[in-house]
């Protein structure tokens, strides 16, 4: 008579399967990529309003398909963008042909000339996402720049180092005015 090996017992094999899965999801960190932070603005009810903004009052930045910059018109390196749209938003000689600014009663600082000036990006869809990006945070590093120099003027210390009260201040004298157009097929000919 031949003996049977004896056999594992593999029943509670899945459970112990499912339990050890479970822990080292819970328990690892999955990397997720991360967008560019905008704020949107609140839901509402109403309809959407066409908003009337003057010529003036808009810095038109334009990537086409070759990634080439068009600031108002002008075709300008990378490097001169974040320049131009501080340049841009400060108007600091009140200038015609830059934003106009409305003087606002802001807590903590008083009567401050705001810039009505907005920061316009339209890009092409060939446009590349390196390119894309670097034109965003050239747009966003001017406005984190205002913020900065209004902040020590008024505050003595830079715009992240301001409690939450002094930042929402700086918000107000400099908002974040970045405006995006749907992609496009700018200058291309097919």
């Amino acid at each position: 008579m031949a003996r049977k090996s004896p056999g594992i017992n593999t029943g509670s094999m899945a459970d112990i399967s499912f339990l050890l899965l479970t822990f080292f999801l819970l328990t690892s960190s999955i990397n997720t990529e991360q967008g560019i932070p905008r704020r949107l603005p609140p839901p509402s009810d109403d309809k959407p309003k066409d908003l009337e903004i003057r010529t003036r009052n808009v810095f038109n930045v334009i990537v086409n398909f070759n990634d080439e910059i068009i600031a108002n018109d002008e075709i300008i390196p990378l490097n001169q963008l974040t320049n131009r749209a501080k340049e841009f938003l400060e108007n600091p000689l009140n200038a015609s042909n830059l934003p106009e600014k409305d003087t606002k009663l802001i807590e903590n600082m008083g009567e401050y000339p705001v810039s009505k000036g907005v920061l316009s990006l339209k890009n092409d869809q060939s446009t590349s996402y390196n390119m894309y990006v670097q034109v965003q945070n050239e747009l966003q590093r001017a406005v984190n720049e205002l913020r900065d120099k209004v902040s020590v003027q008024y505050f003595g210390r830079i715009y992240d180092k301001l409690d939450t009260a002094l930042q929402k201040s700086i918000q107000k004298a400099v908002p974040m005015n970045i405006s995006e157009a749907p992609p496009n097929t700018y200058g291309k000919t097919d």
